[in-house]
């Protein structure tokens, strides 16, 4: 303790050479600290992101045709009744949804919209999108059946075409059909990229296909599959390309007229990504720590040859090489550990100053503003070892003089 306070006295005595000593490891520490933080703050927002698409989500899309081996070109391979086989007979998967396409104005009143995005699905769309209701209920499977003209709009339909009024049970026109509106989704917000997610709206995919396509085929754009759980993700992937296989006729070895994606592996590419560039900036910006040590090491240096007079008055009265060494070990320690400190504190203050000024240019996504206590603590840990590395040689040279010659020392 008493070694302790000799070298905090110590550090007191030239307080400008102090805070220009430890500039260096507070500017590593600070930005070890942003870059971490950041770079995680990004990952969570991908994870968000992917989460928001719905639950343990597994993508089918139709593929290419192959005849003799030569790629015909993609075409419509799906159907509904695929989309139906996969909810019954995989036993991995909790449940399904057609997807189907369409685009077209909107029209209630004299107020007209063209939603981003408008599909046909299934009765289990919400269950798989993970996606609950604002206001009213969802078309039920009766009305899937009989291709009902009903709808649910998204928040950000409902403020365009109905203000403050309730849509529920209203009717609006599309191509000119009366459509009524059941039920408003909740809110999700912008998407990574920006795009608006309430601006959608859905209908039973028979609709779709029926009455604003005019088609009479069974054919679908793709199908959404949300699998029981995550651990479940990959055998619920091999279930449904033995399945569709299957249906789809595909011999063994032979190339499949459709994809299956999983959202979670992509999600998983994307933090692979993001944590490769987050290390190395922080691999970057931790070169300014080394050069923060040397410059400990060279003040250490330089405080060793000025005192040399003290530390042999020390020894005289009876501090021993180990007391002595200590002490010097402790001030660059203390050093850098109260640089350590000041840094954490700015790159907490910057990440969350640059988070903010992000979400300020781009007022659709948000990113979580995150602290990264792991980083936290392994700056402080870090910058004390720094103290330790770079200080012991000083240390060490100051307590192998003589004391006969460190008093003589002018």
């Amino acid at each position: 303790m008493i070694t302790l306070q000799i070298a905090f006295r110590a550090l007191l005595k030239n307080k400008m050479r102090a805070s220009l000593t430890v500039l260096g490891v507070v500017i590593g520490i600070a930005a070890v600290t942003t870059m971490v933080s950041i770079g995680e703050s990004a990952g969570k927002l991908i994870q968000g992101q992917f989460q928001a698409l719905g639950t343990n989500v597994i993508v089918v899309f139709p593929g290419a045709t192959h005849r003799d081996g030569v790629r015909q070109g993609a075409v419509t391979t799906l159907t509904s009744d695929d989309s139906t086989a996969v909810g019954k007979e995989c036993p991995s998967v909790l449940a399904t949804s057609p997807l189907v396409g369409a685009s077209a104005q909107v029209i209630y009143g004299n107020v007209n919209w063209s939603p981003k995005e408008m599909f046909g699905v299934g009765p289990d769309y919400l269950i798989v999108r993970n996606w609950d209701l604002r206001l009213g209920g969802y078309f039920s499977e009766q009305d899937v059946t009989t291709a009902s003209k009903v709808c649910v709009i998204g928040q950000t339909i409902a403020e365009k075409l109905f203000q403050t009024l309730n849509p529920i049970g209203k009717t609006i026109r599309i191509r000119n059909i009366p459509f009524r509106v059941v039920g408003v989704l909740a809110k999700k917000g912008a998407n990574i990229v920006g795009d608006d997610q309430d601006d959608i709206l859905l209908m039973p995919f028979t609709t779709v296909r029926k009455r604003l396509s005019g088609s009479s085929f069974n054919n679908i754009n793709a199908i959404l599959v949300s699998a029981r759980s995550v651990d479940v993700m990959a055998s619920a992937e091999n279930e449904i390309k033995n399945l569709l296989a299957s249906r789809h006729r595909i011999p063994p070895g032979q190339p499949t007229d459709f994809n299956v994606q999983n959202t979670t592996e992509i999600a998983n590419v994307f933090g692979i990504v993001t944590g490769t560039i987050t290390a190395m900036l922080a691999a970057i910006a931790g070169i300014s720590l080394l050069v923060g040590g040397v410059g400990i090491m060279n003040i250490m240096l330089v405080s060793v040859t000025e005192r040399t007079r003290e530390i042999g008055v020390r020894m005289a009265v009876g501090a021993t090489s180990h007391d002595i060494l200590l002490q010097f070990l402790l001030e660059s320690m203390l050093l850098s550990t109260i640089g350590g400190i000041i840094g954490l504190l700015l790159g907490i203050a910057g990440s969350t100053g640059i988070t903010m000024l992000i979400n300020s240019m781009s007022p659709g996504v948000k990113w979580p503003i995150v602290v990264s206590i792991p980083a936290a603590v392994v700056a402080i840990i870090f910058a004390a070892g720094v103290g330790i590395f770079f200080g012991f040689y000083p240390a060490r040279r100051a307590s192998l003089l003589d004391p006969i010659d460190a008093l003589r020392y002018e």
